[in-house]
């Protein structure tokens, strides 16, 4: 098997393919936007000054497109004023009209480009950000109001469900907008800085976090307690690796205008791992256009061009936090995650800056939109503020906005000299062993590590998996040749079919990891299954109100079932419904547990998240496949007509002939007949039963035979006369107690 390095990457839908292709960077957008209202300037300015979210009505042509009875408002804090012409723009398609969109994209984030000169900013920023965690797109967008031209305005994918479900596989977790409804602008505010600072309850906090989805207050709080009060757990409620890497985009490209400056402008999205994940946004101002206080004891009252140049990217380590900042404090406490986080940053150095990638891209895009800054009459600094705000300084109202290469020239140089920076160990040769793995094994990976005191091996079985760590040996014990020879060794034990890892090392000097962008990035192992490791285990083409999925809709469902005593994923398996298409829908990198158990639904709704399927069961039976990437058929099942909330599942679990009884969702088959035995017992008698069935109450009932067909309904009775059915097993059903009890005829 080859090692692949592979981005954290899901199933997209088409849908996202076409939003990527929307904020294509090298594409410029058209929007017109017709209001209804003649005097809608002074109904968005009264919203804003009220503090009001509604919006008002207007249609909008992108692109060509015409989409009518879309919701507009303004969008952000400082970059709104009711002394602008040019305000930026939240835009809801679907304000009106459910379902609304434009290739997938229901919601515009249309940004006014205030504070930076050289208009390039935020893109640039988004582009470099996304090589390291989950990042809006943006490009840029003509806007125009009515026919009159706006303005050049950028034109950011929001952090919606939409985005969740592309970059997490899920859109219904707990998601936070970490901005506070009243910002505190003094120097030192607190505002969404997670610490425990306003008290022991999460309604204490719902001031300062705006909540996104339909639950998750407890969840937040969770993680603000653990994160102040028992940092050494964090990991368990927050993706800490993520977390740096946010610190380090913003304290490399000095974005104060986030969480190290007035702790705002990110969002936190608790993923199906259990972790909190961090989001940037809001990067207009990065690259020093924002110089306000970072909370720390020197640079309280600011800073200037100088000073953000040399900007000690560990103030919140090496001095004193006036404000709380746990996200930076706590986690630096830890000396590996410092080195970690110098890691990162020399990661992103490398990459952009050193290489002088930056100020090329940078450029390119000037030119790009050079025609579209020349043609928009309210933008808020001339033609020549723009075309020299790539490489010097341009003086705005507060303070100066610095040259971007001017600024990060002499950064590059300050954090290349920068304690931490250098000195790391060297990562070469690494190899995995055996070759040939299979589900259940011990795998050895082994690499040479120069001048390391210390490695550790990140390791995963599949995305909804957070990475474990295990520690590398260069002790002659492990797999790594002699002992103190340089090799070292780390074993994963009991893997799965599929394997994602990373390599981390440090000395007294750095730290690095292999690959650099780890864990965003990582490489990447795989086996074949075997046939019958995963089988489908369970079905209903008929949910009509046993179970709903995560939108609080009951459809068909497909549960597998991991036969083996080891984790194994998804990856690489397909389901279908039609012989001739044996890869009709592929599964997602998904860790099934031991013995576990993991729900497909079969809706056509990939929009929900990565486990829904593209097809949907028929109700009137049909064969359900699975197969792997060789079309080998790893399980198949045929079933008939079912009746309403009746399953067809394996009895014994997991390995039996399939058999027409009460749904056991995600839980052991058996489990059903264990209760319907002891409720035998107590109801119905005799079972097995041959000529009449009776039990010791008058209910209301049901009973159908194992292809689902009614054979017998009466709301109050305590007997059936069954001299005229078939031998075989029934299920009669309890319509007031909602149980369902297996019964078994014979002559």
């Amino acid at each position: 098997m080859m090692r692949i390095l592979c981005l954290i990457l899901f199933l997209y839908c088409s849908n996202a393919c076409a939003q990527s292709s929307f904020y294509a960077v090298d594409s410029l957008r058209e929007i017109r936007i017709y209001f209804y209202d003649s005097n809608w300037d002074h109904q968005l300015d009264s919203l804003y000054v009220q503090g009001d979210n509604e919006r008002i009505l207007a249609d909008l042509i992108i692109d060509g497109s015409t989409y009518d009875s879309v919701g507009v408002r303004y969008k952000g804090f400082s970059s709104v004023s009711v002394n602008r012409v040019k305000n930026p723009f939240n835009i809801k398609l679907d304000y009106m009209i459910d379902g609304q969109d434009h290739n997938g994209v229901d919601k515009l984030k249309l940004s006014n480009v205030y504070q930076d000169p050289s208009f390039i900013r935020e893109v640039l920023t988004y582009e470099i950000a996304a090589n390291y965690l989950p990042s809006a797109k943006a490009n840029y967008a003509n806007i125009y109001v009515n026919d009159t031209l706006w303005g050049l305005y950028t034109n950011v994918q929001a952090v919606n469900k939409g985005f969740l479900n592309d970059h997490f596989g899920n859109k219904y977790y707990p998601l936070f907008k970490c901005n506070p409804k009243n910002l505190n602008v003094s120097p030192g505010g607190e505002n969404a800085n997670l610490s425990d600072a306003h008290g022991n309850d999460s309604l204490d906090y719902q001031q300062y976090y705006d909540i996104k989805s339909d639950y998750g207050w407890e969840a937040l709080y969770n993680l603000i307690d653990t994160l102040n009060n028992y940092s050494d757990s964090v990991n368990k409620v927050l993706n800490v690796d993520r977390t740096l890497w946010m610190h380090a985009l913003n304290y490399t490209l000095i974005n104060f205008d986030s969480y190290i400056g007035y702790a705002q402008n990110y969002y936190l999205y608790k993923d199906k791992t259990g972790q909190f994940n961090p989001l940037l946004w809001d990067l207009n101002m990065s690259f020093g256009s924002f110089s306000l206080t970072d909370a720390s004891s020197i640079y309280f009252s600011g800073f200037d061009i100088l000073e953000a140049q040399n900007m000690d990217p560990l103030l919140h380590h090496t001095q004193i936090s006036v404000s709380p900042r746990p996200l930076l404090r706590n986690l630096f406490l830890n000396e590996r995650n410092r080195k970690m986080y110098l890691a990162h940053i020399r990661t992103i150095v490398n990459e952009n800056f050193s290489n002088q990638n930056y100020a090329l891209r940078g450029q390119y895009l000037q030119n790009l939109i050079d025609v579209s800054v020349q043609n928009d009459t309210n933008k808020f600094y001339s033609y020549t503020d723009f075309i020299t705000n790539l490489n010097n300084q341009v003086a705005l109202v507060t303070a100066d906005c610095p040259g971007i290469t001017q600024l990060m020239d002499a950064r590059t140089t300050y954090l290349s000299n920068y304690t931490g920076f250098s000195g790391e160990p060297i990562i070469t040769n690494i190899v995995t062993n055996p070759q040939n793995f299979v589900v259940g094994d011990d795998v050895w990976i082994t690499a040479n590590i120069t001048d390391a005191t210390d490695a550790i091996l990140g390791y995963r079985f599949g995305a909804n998996m957070a990475f474990k760590t295990t520690t590398m040996f260069d002790d002659g014990n492990h797999n790594d040749g002699m002992a103190n020879d340089g090799m070292f060794g780390g074993v994963i034990s009991n893997s799965a079919n599929v394997v994602d890892y990373y390599l981390y090392a440090d000395n007294d000097s750095a730290g690095v990891f292999s690959p650099v962008r780890a864990a965003y990035e990582f490489y990447s192992i795989q086996s074949q299954l075997n046939v019958g490791d995963v089988v489908i285990n369970e079905i209903m083409s008929n949910n009509l109100s046993t179970t709903s999925d995560a939108s609080g809709k009951f459809e068909d469902w497909i549960e597998l079932y991991n036969t083996t005593s080891s984790p194994v994923s998804t990856a690489g398996l397909f389901l279908t419904d039609t012989l001739g298409l044996l890869q009709k829908w592929e599964l997602p990198d998904y860790t099934i547990p031991a013995n576990g158990y993991a729900i497909i639904w079969a809706d056509e709704d990939g929009g929900q998240g990565d486990l829904h399927a593209n097809f949907k069961l028929s109700n009137f039976g049909e064969q359900l496949i699975l197969t792997n990437a060789d079309s080998l058929v790893i399980d198949s099942i045929t079933y008939l007509i079912m009746a309403d909330d009746i399953a067809f599942a394996r009895l014994p679990n997991g390995s039996g002939p399939f058999i027409m009884q009460a749904p056991t969702f995600k839980a052991n088959n058996d489990f059903i007949n264990s209760i319907t035995e002891k409720q035998e017992q107590i109801k119905v008698y005799p079972n097995p039963f041959s000529d009449v069935i009776k039990w010791n109450s008058f209910e209301g009932i049901e009973v159908r035979d194992i292809l689902g067909k009614l054979m017998y309904t009466s709301e109050n009775t305590n007997r059936i006369s069954t001299s005229t059915w078939q031998t075989g097993i029934y299920f009669l059903h309890l319509k007031d107690k909602n149980q369902t009890i297996k019964v078994i005829k014979i002559q």
